[in-house]
């Protein structure tokens, strides 16, 4: 099968960017062809406001570099990850006019919520699900700027009235089951809809004896709720956890956790600490999407505690594979983790059962028959509709 993959990356490097390099270094292990059609947010510097803002709703130029590239390579499916802004949705009309399958990764909720993540002054907003969000552009949703705000809802506006969304691509990959009825919800085909989470490499063989601590390994900013995470470690009791990561909240995150602060650390690091911590703590006040890191937890054999909220509770089965706690609730998850610091039994058996779950839904080899999956119905829905025609 040959696959052409497109992304445009973004300027700080996140995780939705590790998910895409993986997933193409897995389909040219199964001996597939791939050719990757990407662009970066850096180019947005040389380019005027009036230009990116053009772009971000058609771009020409995508347009007519796709084509080329699919008149050279002549691609089986087309499989669509980022497209915002600088490729933009025009790249699906390219495909509709080869007759070419798009499959389409949706790794955040940027088609119903121009902030992507659902969160406006600190709590969950659901107020666009549905609706033109033009509320975006009054609230200055997106980085506090109506200007910006307005060119996402330009965009959502213009291709939900000619029906790119809804009619040009084939099949959309959520990675939960929560996205997908989230954006069911917001108008998208529910047929259109495959279920496939991310994946990654199996850990370090799990120590289930001598484990100790917590781990946080993200981003520091307010949206992950490391604040929360520090109140609750100031109310804890007898309760040591590490954090790994950088953003915008690491001058408090340092002063809150001293020497535990670690920095950012390389993924075998991180993921040699999570083989020997007893719980990870994921304590986000947003709709996550799907975190790589409790991926990585699982594949380590690390329970969980995350926040009981959207694809969280999802991802984590309270009591199982890990606890759950009432979201931006510092004294519940001070409570959860003294329970999992004074429950060294209990926590390994979660930890055994994290590592089943791995094994049964996030590794590479069952992430590539899901891909695989889902390619060939996207292939076969197509070749459907020339029959009919």
């Amino acid at each position: 099968m040959k696959i052409l993959v497109a992304h445009n990356a973004y300027q700080h490097r996140g995780g939705e960017d590790v998910v895409v390099e993986a997933e193409i270094a897995l389909l040219r292990q199964f001996g597939h062809e791939v050719e990757v059609y990407a662009l970066h947010n850096d180019a947005l510097n040389g380019m005027s406001r009036p230009a990116a803002a053009v772009a971000a709703v058609w771009s020409q130029q995508s347009a007519a570099q796709v084509d080329v590239l699919c008149n050279r390579f002549k691609p089986d499916v087309i499989h669509v990850h980022n497209t915002f802004p600088l490729i933009s949705p025009s790249l699906y009309w390219t495909a509709a006019k080869r007759d070419l399958p798009v499959v389409q990764t949706l790794h955040n909720f940027r088609l119903l919520c121009p902030q992507a993540i659902f969160l406006r002054d600190g709590k969950i907003c659901e107020d666009c699900i549905g609706r033109l969000p033009w509320r975006a552009v009054t609230r200055k949703c997106y980085r506090g700027s109506a200007m910006q705000s307005a060119v996402i809802t330009t965009m959502l506006a213009a291709h939900r009235a000619i029906g790119t969304y809804r009619e040009r691509v084939t099949r959309y990959i959520a990675l939960n089951r929560f996205a997908r009825d989230k954006y069911i919800e917001g108008g998208l085909p529910a047929e259109r809809f495959r279920i496939k989470p991310n994946f990654v490499q199996a850990g370090p063989s799990p120590a289930w004896d001598a484990r100790s601590g917590g781990l946080y390994v993200g981003r520091l900013s307010h949206e992950k709720g490391v604040d929360v995470l520090a109140s609750a470690m100031r109310a804890a009791r007898d309760v040591s956890v590490e954090v790994i990561g950088g953003g915008p909240l690491e001058a408090p995150v340092r002063d809150a956790f001293g020497e535990r602060y670690l920095g950012v650390r390389a993924l075998d690091d991180i993921m040699a600490r999570m083989s020997k911590a007893r719980f990870l703590v994921v304590p986000s006040i947003c709709y996550e999407n799907s975190p790589r890191t409790i991926v990585e937890a699982f594949a380590c054999g690390l329970p969980v505690i995350a926040s009981r909220l959207g694809a969280l509770a999802d991802m984590v089965h309270d009591g199982v594979t890990g606890l759950l706690f009432n979201p931006a609730d510092a004294t519940d998850l001070a409570e959860k983790m003294e329970w999992a610091t004074t429950h060294p039994e209990q926590m390994a058996r979660m930890g055994h059962a994290a590592r089943s779950e791995y094994d049964a839904q996030y590794t590479p080899e069952r992430n590539y028959e899901m891909l695989m999956d889902i390619y060939e119905d996207a292939i076969s829905t197509r070749d459907r509709g020339r029959r009919a025609a």
